[in-house]
């Protein structure tokens, strides 16, 4: 099941596979990375949890991921 992803997020390519654990950490960083508010908001927090430190994020973004989400669980 493949679907497109805007340009502003994804530049390389048309469509992504997100059944492929690859290709859904990849968009995610993108997401997080270039994505708007309204694209972040469509993340599922708990696959963010998981998968933050598989996505290789610029390190400021992943430190205000990790106080974000170290604030949600009451830390």
């Amino acid at each position: 099941m493949a679907f497109n992803v805007p340009r502003y997020i994804v530049w390389s390519t048309d469509n992504i596979d997100p059944s492929d654990p690859f290709q859904r950490r990849w968009l995610m960083k993108q997401i997080l990375t270039h994505g708007r508010m309204e694209d972040v908001r469509a993340l599922d927090v708990e696959e963010i949890r998981r998968e933050l430190d598989n996505l290789g994020l610029p390190p400021e973004i992943h430190s205000l991921w990790e106080r974000y989400l170290e604030s949600k669980n009451g830390r």
